[in-house]
């Protein structure tokens, strides 16, 4: 049985097509669930209780948190600046509330972009609201693209990752070109979590959990996965965890 994949939903805007909100995830990222053998599943963003939110992760073998908007500061003690945009504090709060589920039940978890951002906040960290208030930001390593959406749909730069982490031996290299669309990253690491993969300037790409299968990546493996395998192994040990811990149906 393939192992069954939450992806936490987003709600968009009534169309002519529709004709009501839909509730939705980007086919980059069911599409990499797909190759590497997961069924995915869309979870409609919703108010949840820790025990609500155990109770539904029960019925998953694993949770993908994909990009998107800003995180609310105010989640992680700040007030939000003129750089923020796209707060959804209900989809935070949902999102914050399925992660620490998925982390009490035992089922892996991979963060992409906003993802991680979200898990560190979750679980205690702090972000940067803008990446180029930063004194050490290099103006030339871009970590979105330039004039989106009429110019390119992603920025592209070089990774180096830990050797040792669980992040590498899901990749299967220590270095790598990632699709990088994002203005916030990491500040405070939240405790029970490491640092594992660095931009070519020094900002931090990815953390990982010290005693769980969490990955989060600040770049979007999903992007380029289609036509990349090592970008593609990392959904592939994402799932191949979830179908380790997964019951049998």
């Amino acid at each position: 049985m393939k192992p069954i994949i939450a992806i936490a939903g987003r709600v968009g805007p009534a169309s002519r097509v529709s004709r009501s909100a839909v509730h939705f995830a980007g086919d980059v990222y069911t599409n990499a669930v797909l190759r590497a053998g997961g069924e995915p599943a869309v979870v409609v963003p919703q108010e949840l209780t820790d025990e609500d939110a155990d109770e539904l992760m029960s019925r998953f073998d694993g949770l993908v948190l994909m990009g998107g908007g800003d995180v609310d500061p105010k989640l992680y003690g700040q007030e939000p600046s003129v750089y923020v945009y796209g707060i959804l504090t209900e989809q935070d709060i949902f999102e914050s509330t399925m992660v620490k589920a998925a982390i009490r039940m035992g089922k892996p978890v991979l963060a992409i972009c906003r993802g991680l951002q979200i898990t560190n906040v979750a679980l205690g960290g702090t972000l940067v609201q803008e990446i180029s208030t930063l004194p050490n930001a290099d103006s030339q390593v871009l970590h979105k693209p330039d004039n989106f959406p009429e110019g390119a749909p992603f920025a592209v730069h070089g990774v180096r990752i830990a050797e040792d982490s669980r992040l590498a031996s899901s990749l299967g290299v220590t270095e790598l070109k990632g699709a990088s669309f994002h203005h916030q990253i990491v500040d405070t690491i939240a405790p029970g979590c490491v640092a594992v993969a660095w931009a070519e300037d020094g900002l931090l790409e990815g953390i990982e959990h010290t005693d769980h299968w969490l990955v989060g990546v600040q770049w979007h493996p999903e992007d380029t996965a289609h036509a990349d395998e090592v970008q593609q192994n990392l959904y592939n040990a994402f799932v191949a965890q979830a179908k380790s811990v997964a019951p049998v149906r």
